[in-house]
Protein backbone atom coordinates (compact mmCIF):
# COMPACT_ATOMS: atom_id res chain seq x y z
CA UNK A 1 0.00 0.00 0.00
CA UNK A 2 1.20 3.48 -1.04
CA UNK A 3 -1.52 5.79 -0.49
CA UNK A 4 -1.05 9.18 0.01
CA UNK A 5 -1.81 10.98 3.67
CA UNK A 6 -3.97 14.02 4.40
CA UNK A 7 -3.50 16.15 7.22
CA UNK A 8 -5.67 18.51 9.04
CA UNK A 9 -4.52 21.33 7.47
CA UNK A 10 -5.22 20.34 4.00
CA UNK A 11 -8.50 18.99 5.00
CA UNK A 12 -9.26 22.82 5.63
CA UNK A 13 -8.61 23.31 1.60
CA UNK A 14 -11.59 21.98 1.21
CA UNK A 15 -13.66 23.42 3.26
CA UNK A 16 -13.70 25.81 -0.05
CA UNK A 17 -16.19 24.35 -1.23
CA UNK A 18 -18.66 24.14 1.44
CA UNK A 19 -17.66 28.45 1.48
CA UNK A 20 -18.80 28.37 -2.20
CA UNK A 21 -22.18 25.96 -1.12
CA UNK A 22 -22.76 28.79 1.49
CA UNK A 23 -22.52 32.02 -0.79
CA UNK A 24 -24.75 30.33 -3.59
CA UNK A 25 -27.44 29.51 -0.57
CA UNK A 26 -26.94 33.36 0.34
CA UNK A 27 -26.90 34.59 -2.82
CA UNK A 28 -30.55 32.62 -3.75
CA UNK A 29 -32.04 33.53 -0.31
CA UNK A 30 -32.25 29.12 0.34
CA UNK A 31 -31.47 29.60 3.76
CA UNK A 32 -29.27 26.82 3.67
CA UNK A 33 -26.19 28.09 5.52
CA UNK A 34 -26.88 27.29 9.15
CA UNK A 35 -27.09 23.63 7.71
CA UNK A 36 -24.19 23.67 5.83
CA UNK A 37 -22.22 25.28 8.84
CA UNK A 38 -23.73 22.36 11.45
CA UNK A 39 -23.24 19.83 8.66
CA UNK A 40 -19.73 20.68 8.31
CA UNK A 41 -18.91 21.12 11.86
CA UNK A 42 -20.85 17.36 12.47
CA UNK A 43 -18.83 15.58 9.84
CA UNK A 44 -15.20 16.75 11.40
CA UNK A 45 -16.47 15.47 14.50
CA UNK A 46 -18.52 12.25 14.44
CA UNK A 47 -15.84 11.05 11.48
CA UNK A 48 -12.88 11.97 13.84
CA UNK A 49 -14.72 10.35 16.80
CA UNK A 50 -15.37 7.22 14.89
CA UNK A 51 -11.64 7.27 13.54
CA UNK A 52 -10.43 7.15 17.25
CA UNK A 53 -13.50 4.66 18.44
CA UNK A 54 -12.00 1.94 15.23
CA UNK A 55 -8.93 2.38 16.40
CA UNK A 56 -9.87 0.79 19.65
CA UNK A 57 -12.09 -1.63 17.87
CA UNK A 58 -9.66 -3.34 15.49
CA UNK A 59 -7.99 -4.12 18.68
CA UNK A 60 -10.64 -6.00 19.71
CA UNK A 61 -10.69 -9.62 20.10
CA UNK A 62 -14.02 -10.29 21.51
CA UNK A 63 -16.75 -11.74 19.37
CA UNK A 64 -19.37 -10.42 21.60
CA UNK A 65 -18.26 -7.21 22.08
CA UNK A 66 -18.14 -6.54 18.01
CA UNK A 67 -21.19 -7.84 17.89
CA UNK A 68 -22.65 -5.62 20.60
CA UNK A 69 -21.52 -2.36 18.62
CA UNK A 70 -22.38 -3.73 15.57
CA UNK A 71 -26.34 -3.76 17.08
CA UNK A 72 -25.43 -0.31 18.07
CA UNK A 73 -24.78 0.97 14.79
CA UNK A 74 -28.30 -1.07 13.47
CA UNK A 75 -30.11 0.18 16.60
CA UNK A 76 -29.09 4.09 15.01
CA UNK A 77 -30.03 3.15 11.75
CA UNK A 78 -33.50 1.74 12.74
CA UNK A 79 -33.65 4.98 14.96
CA UNK A 80 -33.08 7.11 11.34
CA UNK A 81 -35.78 5.22 9.91
CA UNK A 82 -38.32 5.89 12.53
CA UNK A 83 -37.47 9.51 11.99
CA UNK A 84 -37.79 9.52 8.32
CA UNK A 85 -41.04 7.48 8.49
CA UNK A 86 -42.44 9.83 11.52
CA UNK A 87 -45.68 7.35 12.08
CA UNK A 88 -47.43 7.65 15.32
CA UNK A 89 -50.40 4.89 15.03
CA UNK A 90 -48.01 2.09 14.19
CA UNK A 91 -44.84 1.26 16.03
CA UNK A 92 -42.29 0.97 13.65
CA UNK A 93 -38.78 1.16 15.41
CA UNK A 94 -39.00 -2.53 17.80
CA UNK A 95 -40.31 -4.69 14.76
CA UNK A 96 -37.49 -2.67 12.47
CA UNK A 97 -34.88 -2.91 14.59
CA UNK A 98 -35.15 -6.54 15.45
CA UNK A 99 -35.70 -7.45 11.87
CA UNK A 100 -32.09 -5.97 10.98
CA UNK A 101 -30.62 -7.43 13.78
CA UNK A 102 -31.10 -10.83 12.87
CA UNK A 103 -30.85 -10.37 9.06
CA UNK A 104 -28.39 -8.18 9.05
CA UNK A 105 -26.12 -9.93 11.24
CA UNK A 106 -26.63 -12.97 9.39
CA UNK A 107 -25.66 -11.66 6.47
CA UNK A 108 -22.76 -9.77 7.53
CA UNK A 109 -21.02 -13.47 9.59
CA UNK A 110 -21.72 -14.79 5.95
CA UNK A 111 -19.85 -12.80 4.03
CA UNK A 112 -16.81 -12.57 6.23
CA UNK A 113 -16.61 -16.30 6.99
CA UNK A 114 -17.62 -17.99 3.56
CA UNK A 115 -17.08 -15.52 1.09
CA UNK A 116 -14.17 -13.64 2.51
CA UNK A 117 -13.11 -16.01 4.71
CA UNK A 118 -12.12 -13.94 7.49
CA UNK A 119 -9.97 -15.56 10.62
CA UNK A 120 -11.61 -14.78 12.72
CA UNK A 121 -15.08 -14.28 11.45
CA UNK A 122 -15.79 -11.55 13.59
CA UNK A 123 -12.47 -9.45 12.67
CA UNK A 124 -13.47 -5.98 13.22
CA UNK A 125 -11.27 -4.75 10.09
CA UNK A 126 -13.92 -6.67 7.59
CA UNK A 127 -16.96 -7.12 10.17
CA UNK A 128 -17.82 -3.53 10.87
CA UNK A 129 -16.80 -2.13 7.71
CA UNK A 130 -18.95 -4.47 5.75
CA UNK A 131 -21.67 -4.64 7.91
CA UNK A 132 -21.64 -0.94 8.33
CA UNK A 133 -22.37 -0.80 4.26
CA UNK A 134 -25.20 -3.37 4.61
CA UNK A 135 -26.68 -1.52 7.55
CA UNK A 136 -26.97 2.34 5.49
CA UNK A 137 -27.83 0.79 2.04
CA UNK A 138 -30.61 -0.81 3.21
CA UNK A 139 -31.64 2.10 6.04
CA UNK A 140 -32.21 4.13 3.04
CA UNK A 141 -34.42 1.40 1.05
CA UNK A 142 -36.05 0.28 4.02
CA UNK A 143 -37.34 3.92 4.80
CA UNK A 144 -38.41 4.56 0.79
CA UNK A 145 -40.34 0.99 0.83
CA UNK A 146 -42.31 1.97 4.55
CA UNK A 147 -43.10 5.37 3.45
CA UNK A 148 -44.41 4.35 -0.06
CA UNK A 149 -46.56 1.52 1.74
CA UNK A 150 -47.96 3.86 4.85
CA UNK A 151 -48.88 7.08 2.42
CA UNK A 152 -50.48 4.51 -0.32
CA UNK A 153 -52.32 3.13 2.87
CA UNK A 154 -53.74 6.39 3.23
CA UNK A 155 -54.21 7.18 -0.25
CA UNK A 156 -56.07 4.14 -1.09
CA UNK A 157 -57.81 3.46 2.23
CA UNK A 158 -61.36 3.37 0.52
CA UNK A 159 -59.90 0.51 -1.76
CA UNK A 160 -58.60 -1.52 1.18
CA UNK A 161 -61.69 -0.87 3.26
CA UNK A 162 -63.99 -2.02 0.42
CA UNK A 163 -61.79 -5.30 0.19
CA UNK A 164 -61.97 -5.71 3.77
CA UNK A 165 -65.99 -5.36 3.86
CA UNK A 166 -66.24 -7.85 1.32
CA UNK A 167 -64.78 -10.65 2.92
CA UNK A 168 -61.25 -9.90 2.31
CA UNK A 169 -58.12 -10.25 4.22
CA UNK A 170 -56.03 -7.85 5.44
CA UNK A 171 -53.17 -9.28 3.15
CA UNK A 172 -55.75 -9.64 -0.25
CA UNK A 173 -56.60 -5.68 0.63
CA UNK A 174 -53.10 -4.54 0.52
CA UNK A 175 -51.60 -7.39 -2.17
CA UNK A 176 -50.37 -4.34 -4.51
CA UNK A 177 -49.65 -1.81 -2.01
CA UNK A 178 -47.21 -4.20 -0.72
CA UNK A 179 -45.45 -5.39 -3.85
CA UNK A 180 -44.78 -1.48 -5.19
CA UNK A 181 -43.08 -0.43 -1.54
CA UNK A 182 -40.85 -3.52 -1.63
CA UNK A 183 -40.29 -2.69 -5.48
CA UNK A 184 -39.63 1.11 -4.78
CA UNK A 185 -37.01 0.26 -1.73
CA UNK A 186 -34.80 -2.37 -4.13
CA UNK A 187 -35.14 0.04 -7.53
CA UNK A 188 -31.98 1.95 -6.02
CA UNK A 189 -30.23 -0.80 -5.17
CA UNK A 190 -30.92 -2.53 -8.57
CA UNK A 191 -30.27 0.61 -10.70
CA UNK A 192 -26.81 1.24 -8.91
CA UNK A 193 -26.21 -2.89 -10.51
CA UNK A 194 -27.04 -1.36 -13.73
CA UNK A 195 -24.65 1.78 -13.75
CA UNK A 196 -21.36 0.93 -11.70
CA UNK A 197 -18.63 1.73 -13.56
CA UNK A 198 -19.94 3.17 -16.09
CA UNK A 199 -21.01 6.28 -14.39
CA UNK A 200 -19.09 6.18 -11.41
CA UNK A 201 -16.54 4.10 -9.78
CA UNK A 202 -17.98 2.94 -6.18
CA UNK A 203 -16.87 3.85 -2.49
CA UNK A 204 -15.48 0.39 -1.49
CA UNK A 205 -13.40 0.01 -5.27
CA UNK A 206 -12.21 3.84 -5.23
CA UNK A 207 -11.37 3.30 -1.70
CA UNK A 208 -9.17 0.37 -2.61
CA UNK A 209 -7.53 2.11 -5.16
CA UNK A 210 -6.66 5.22 -3.66
CA UNK A 211 -4.58 3.09 -0.90
CA UNK A 212 -2.91 1.23 -3.29
CA UNK A 213 -4.44 -2.30 -4.04
CA UNK A 214 -4.61 -3.85 -7.24
CA UNK A 215 -7.47 -3.06 -9.10
CA UNK A 216 -8.30 -6.02 -10.36
CA UNK A 217 -8.47 -7.15 -6.86
CA UNK A 218 -10.69 -3.88 -5.44
CA UNK A 219 -13.08 -4.84 -8.81
CA UNK A 220 -13.50 -8.27 -6.70
CA UNK A 221 -14.44 -6.89 -3.62
CA UNK A 222 -16.43 -4.58 -4.93
CA UNK A 223 -18.46 -7.01 -6.87
CA UNK A 224 -18.99 -8.65 -3.69
CA UNK A 225 -20.36 -5.54 -1.93
CA UNK A 226 -23.09 -5.24 -4.74
CA UNK A 227 -24.11 -8.50 -4.54
CA UNK A 228 -24.35 -8.44 -0.81
CA UNK A 229 -26.11 -5.05 -0.79
CA UNK A 230 -29.16 -6.13 -3.20
CA UNK A 231 -29.36 -9.05 -1.08
CA UNK A 232 -29.55 -7.34 2.59
CA UNK A 233 -31.53 -4.74 0.90
CA UNK A 234 -33.75 -6.97 -0.82
CA UNK A 235 -34.31 -9.21 2.37
CA UNK A 236 -34.90 -6.35 4.66
CA UNK A 237 -36.82 -4.66 2.72
CA UNK A 238 -39.16 -7.56 2.90
CA UNK A 239 -39.18 -8.30 6.23
CA UNK A 240 -39.90 -5.51 7.86
CA UNK A 241 -42.38 -4.22 5.12
CA UNK A 242 -44.33 -7.39 5.88
CA UNK A 243 -43.90 -7.13 9.85
CA UNK A 244 -45.14 -3.23 9.86
CA UNK A 245 -47.87 -4.02 7.23
CA UNK A 246 -48.95 -6.55 9.59
CA UNK A 247 -49.73 -3.84 12.57
CA UNK A 248 -50.88 -1.49 10.15
CA UNK A 249 -54.45 -3.58 11.22
CA UNK A 250 -55.93 -5.18 14.43
CA UNK A 251 -56.41 -8.36 14.84
CA UNK A 252 -59.92 -7.88 13.24
CA UNK A 253 -58.35 -6.85 10.37
CA UNK A 254 -59.48 -3.12 11.01
CA UNK A 255 -56.83 -0.60 9.37
CA UNK A 256 -55.57 1.36 12.10
CA UNK A 257 -54.03 4.76 9.91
Amino acid sequence: MNAIEIGWGQLLISLVFILLAAVASLYYRLRMERDLVIGTVRTFAQLALVGYLLQFVFDLQNPWLILLLYLWMLFWAAQAIHGRVDEAKVAILGPTFIAMALTFTLITVTVTSAVVQVEPWYKPQYFIPLGGMIAGNAMNAISISLERLLSGLRQQRAEVELILSLGGSWEESCRKLRREAIRAGMIPSVNAMMTVGLVSLPGMMSGQILAGADPTQAVRYQILVMLMLVGATALGTLIVVNLILRRCFTRHDQLRL
